[in-house]
């Protein structure tokens, strides 16, 4: 063995250092070259396709559950815990969207889900060791990158709650819950907090499923940049615009069933929706 001197070590590390920020710089900016390259192709999906794709999730959640299910306990976890900080009266009217935000950093939670069905399609070895893959992944740059951006819409989404509140029920916290459930469904203050936030929610909901629903999956898939992958990802919404409004309507169905009781459905619902999702990816877009 040779024992290098430091000055080796500092080249080293300095070399190391300019492939990463190279990496990185490739996984944000697109480069001529890569900008003439042409776009992954889209399919056209039908209605039948959603059960299709669910079916394989549900068989990718049953071939390796007990993996999966390790991976997806912190989800319920941290939806307990914010839950029961918000039951604190000042929170109170942050419950609902926090629960509701969960649907925004779901396709960020989901990229180990995405590794585990890649490598299942492939007849690779599933453990939830592989879900660690995604790790090693040369998009892992401009996955972190998107993911911050859903992140932010996440508290983007939860600054506009309580925006919403202070302008109709508050800005004064309610006096305890049942009081504040009053107000909401017997108050004209509450239904329109209740029609506008549902509306305000809905748009951050489509902005997310626009972005997400291919770049992700895309990018643990290949090496892809995160512009082309999010591009790729809008095509795919507005070639398939009824298709993907109805798995909007089964993802936010599945969640709404999932966070019953206490958000403990979420560790089966999420699993089988990252899977499906998976799937979904891959039918609907060409190598």
């Amino acid at each position: 063995m040779t024992i290098r001197n430091p000055v080796e070590w500092g080249a080293d590390f300095v070399s190391g250092a300019a492939r990463a920020f190279g990496a990185a710089g490739h996984d944000i900016y697109r480069e001529d070259a890569d900008a003439a390259l042409p776009l992954p192709a889209i399919r056209r999906l039908d209605l039948a396709d959603l059960g299709t794709v669910l079916a394989r999730g549900l068989r990718d959640f049953a071939a390796c559950r007990t993996d999966v299910i390790f991976l997806c306990l912190v989800y319920p976890v941290i939806g307990l815990v914010l839950s029961r900080a918000a039951m604190e009266q000042a929170l109170l009217p942050l419950v609902f969207p926090l629960a509701a935000g969960f649907a925004l950093i779901g396709p960020l939670a989901g990229v180990g889900l995405y590794e585990l069905s890649r490598q299942r399609e492939t007849g690779g070895e599933v453990s939830w060791l592989g879900a660690l893959h995604v790790l090693r992944s040369p998009s892992i740059v401009g996955i972190a990158l998107l993911g911050l951006v859903l992140v932010g819409m996440f508290f983007a989404w939860q600054f506009a709650a309580v925006a919403i509140y202070d302008a109709t029920l508050g800005p004064q916290p309610p006096a305890s819950l049942a009081a504040f459930l009053h107000d909401v469904l017997n108050t004209r203050q509450g239904l329109i907090m209740t029609a506008i936030g549902l509306g305000v929610g809905f748009v951050f909901a489509v902005a997310v499923l626009t972005i997400s629903v291919v770049s992700f999956p895309m990018m643990v898939d290949r090496h892809a940049r995160v512009d082309v992958a999010v591009l790729t990802s809008l095509r795919a919404v507005a070639t398939n615009p009824g298709v993907m409004a109805a798995w909007g309507l089964v993802v936010a169905g599945l969640l709404f069933l999932g966070s019953l009781p206490m958000f403990a459905g979420l560790v089966v619902v999420l699993p089988v929706l990252g899977h499906a999702t998976w799937h979904l990816y891959r039918r609907m877009v060409g190598r």
